[in-house]
């Protein structure tokens, strides 16, 4: 068997990349705001039925720029179980991130742990969809207003997810998306931040852009968040696959599902409501020496899964200890399994099989 990961990035046909690239060659502008980063954002704006998107480098600087624009600081709740950027970029910008329990079932933040949490101090709650999950977006809309702190979605896995019949991305205060080259629709590298207030969506502009107003003034504090013409030349090839994408990962998910029917494999429950996107295959095994046996049979089959997200973000040495038992042992007991494009069905079978043997 060839050594399978737990992801693969999709390339499109090197052709169609080319002829992007030619016209990049022919103007002779690869960054600064170019008519293929323009093109891309707005496509993404009318997908996604969103007033304002901004492509920038990477989902890191999408909410750190998201909280910068927002002027955060004081304490912001957030997840223990999520990617390092959740928290990572709260701290880098000065503020403090707090911790809530997760719900056991959906794996997202449990909004009773989040208003237990609020206090004096608090100033937003940056929740994660985990795994493209929508969080309970409507209950966490209604706190956030009650007690009057800001709300941003951590969607680096949402991408084209809907949930009640919207984008999801268009949740909250502000969404950040990642497009990082293991994400379901990519640009090798990059992201987005997504809004529909107009006076923050002027404050994102500049703060991606070094602060700028115009070549030679400036409006305020500001970064290089921007994003160039070789990586929105990707998106704009990727983008029209989605749907193909997505058709895949559900097929597969249909194949794993088969395969561990009956077993003491668990999967997380999608929110009702919702229109996954199917972006990852993540199970639960019953404690953390079945999930180790389990890996240890993969990955003598040469197949490679993940634990997404493991440890749980209490182990990093920067945010006050908090108490999260639920994301704590869901950390120990979660596993990946890979899901790409491209990946035959019938490995995936083989793959689940391998996973029940071993429980």
């Amino acid at each position: 068997m060839a050594e399978t990961f737990v992801t693969r990035t999709y390339l499109p046909p090197l052709e169609e990349y080319v002829e992007r690239l030619r016209g990049i060659w022919e103007r002779n502008q690869v960054t600064n705001h170019g008519p293929l980063v323009l093109e891309l954002e707005e496509k993404l704006r009318k997908r996604m039925g969103a007033k304002h998107v901004f492509f920038v480098a990477n989902g890191t600087i999408a909410l750190q720029v998201a909280l910068k624009a927002l002027a955060v600081t004081g304490e912001v709740i957030t997840t223990p179980f999520s990617y390092v950027a959740s928290t990572s970029s709260i701290a880098w910008e000065g503020a403090v991130p707090v911790f809530a329990d997760i719900d056991p079932r959906t794996l997202t933040i449990d909004v009773e742990q989040v208003e237990r949490a609020i206090n004096g101090r608090t100033r937003a709650v940056l929740a994660t969809h985990v795994y493209g999950n929508p969080c309970d977006v409507l209950a966490l809309e209604e706190l956030c207003k009650r007690r009057g702190v800001k709300l941003i979605f951590d969607a680096a896995h949402a991408f084209d997810v809907r949930f009640a019949g919207r984008q999801l991305v268009t949740f909250g205060d502000v969404s950040a998306l990642s497009f990082h080259a293991t994400k379901l629709f990519h640009t090798i590298e990059g992201g987005a931040v997504v809004c529909d207030d107009d006076e923050l969506a002027a404050r994102i502009a500049y703060m991606r852009n070094f602060g700028h107003a115009g070549y030679e003034a400036f409006q305020g504090l500001g970064i290089n968040g921007k994003n160039c013409e070789l990586h929105a030349a990707m998106g704009l090839c990727l983008l029209p696959r989605v749907e193909e994408f997505i058709r895949e990962r559900k097929a597969l998910h249909a194949a794993y599902d088969l395969s561990m029917r009956g077993s003491l494999v668990v999967k997380p429950e999608i929110r009702a409501g919702a229109d996954w996107n199917y972006s990852y295959y993540p199970i639960l095994l019953p404690d953390e020496a079945a999930l180790l046996r389990a890996r240890e049979a993969l990955n003598a089959r040469k197949v490679f899964p993940r634990r997404y997200f493991y440890p749980a973000l209490t182990s990093l040495p920067y945010p006050p200890k908090a108490r999260v038992p639920v994301a704590e042992d869901v950390a120990r007991r979660a596993l990946c399994l890979p899901l790409f494009s491209g990946l035959p069905e019938a490995l995936a079978a083989e793959i689940g099989r391998v996973v029940r043997e071993a429980l």
